[in-house]
């Protein structure tokens, strides 16, 4: 365990991260962390292999590191993907902590991106990797935990990912410009439902498009789909567009891109339910952003998917067209359901909240860190 002594400088909780980008839930947490860190007492700094234009003045490369070290410096890994930046502290004698948010199997990508299943199978190398040196790993959730579990981590907790839940929260101003084409569309009748996360095939747009084709004909001619977000694989985007076409459904799917934050609260408060079929989640941050924007959240149970919610969504355990529209029917049109998820949602958020896991998170790194100056 390091501690500064009793006339020295605070130890150094210094967090390293392969990408820092203001829309992604890894950056979100990692900036949400350092504030947390330097409140408790802590020097904090974050150093990325890449980092996002807007984020220029918050960090460092991470080959800068060395300038800034200093005795006793603690290091916290936010893993989330290959980087040269798991290398890089695997060659340093720092203590460590790793915190896992998972990534996604490298055959989830097969057949559509080889580079990004390449970059997944080296993801998967790194974990073992600092497993072997690591002195405590962090993970978002259980189903994440059990993966560190299984790379050699000894000694791991669970703590969620921290999130600003308040950004979509209902009441918080939307995009105007964006609220009122949503509103304009709804005037011509017809359920929205949403879904929130990278266009990649894991995420099962294409699960949803057909969802939709089935809801469509079964209940409700009129009804969209909005599905927000970027993309890092072009190839399933493409195949996705022309899916939608050949469906017949491209005036009824949106595909939006990556958005800003005013824009997805407008997205959240025209929403009649959010619908998610991803076939991996390691925590799943826009199933409980929409829980707090008041929209009932209709799930597969795969993945992290099930212990994040709780008891606050529609759990389903397949994804057959037919199948999925009739819960979402349910979501949309049974009264007493909606209210019942909204209400358990409402109840789920305090719970995840920066307020409620930032203490828990304190006391993990005093653990390896000792306790702040």
């Amino acid at each position: 365990m390091s501690a500064a002594g009793p006339q020295g400088p605070p130890v150094a909780v210094h967090q390293f991260v392969p990408t820092l980008n203001p829309h992604d839930a890894t950056g979100t947490h990692t900036l949400l962390l350092r504030d947390i860190l330097r409140g408790a007492g802590w020097r904090s700094e974050i150093f990325a292999e890449a980092i996002h234009d807007d984020l220029a003045a918050e960090a460092y490369k991470h080959w800068m590191y060395p300038d800034h070290a200093a005795e006793g410096d603690v290091h916290i890994y936010q893993f989330s993907t290959s980087s040269a930046v798991a290398g890089f502290l695997a060659d340093r004698a720092e203590p460590l902590i790793v915190e896992f948010h998972n990534f996604t199997a490298p055959e989830l990508f097969a057949g559509w991106e080889p580079q990004t299943e390449a970059r997944a199978a080296r993801a998967h190398g790194e974990l073992t990797l600092l497993a072997k040196r690591a002195e405590l790993g962090l993970a978002d959730s259980h189903f994440n935990e059990r993966d560190m579990r299984r790379a050699g981590y000894r000694r791991t907790t669970v703590i969620p990912v921290l999130v600003d839940y308040a950004r979509v929260a209902a009441g918080a101003a939307p995009d105007r410009r964006v609220a009122a084409e949503l509103a304009a569309v709804k005037e011509g009748g017809g359920a929205d439902i949403l879904f929130v996360g990278r266009i990649v095939p894991s995420k099962g747009q294409h699960e949803l498009v057909k969802a939709l084709w089935a809801y469509r004909r079964l209940y409700d001619p009129s009804a969209r789909l909005h599905l927000v977000g970027g993309t890092s694989s072009f190839a399933y985007l493409k195949a996705l567009r022309g899916f939608v076409h050949d469906l017949g459904l491209a005036d009824a799917v949106r595909i939006t891109g990556e958005v800003s934050d005013a824009a997805l609260r407008a997205h959240f408060a025209a929403a009649d339910v959010y619908l998610s079929l991803s076939a991996h989640e390691g925590f799943g941050v826009p199933l409980i952003e929409a829980m707090a924007a008041g929209v009932p959240v209709v799930a597969r149970s795969l993945g992290a998917v099930a212990e994040t919610v709780g008891d606050s969504a529609l759990l389903l355990a397949g994804d057959d067209p037919s199948y999925v529209a009739a819960a979402v029917r349910r979501a949309c049109a049974d009264a007493p359901l909606r209210q019942r998820l909204i209400e358990a949602g409402r109840r789920r958020v305090p719970m995840l909240s920066v307020d409620a896991v930032a203490p828990r998170v304190v006391a993990a790194v005093a653990t390896v860190a000792g306790s702040p100056r």
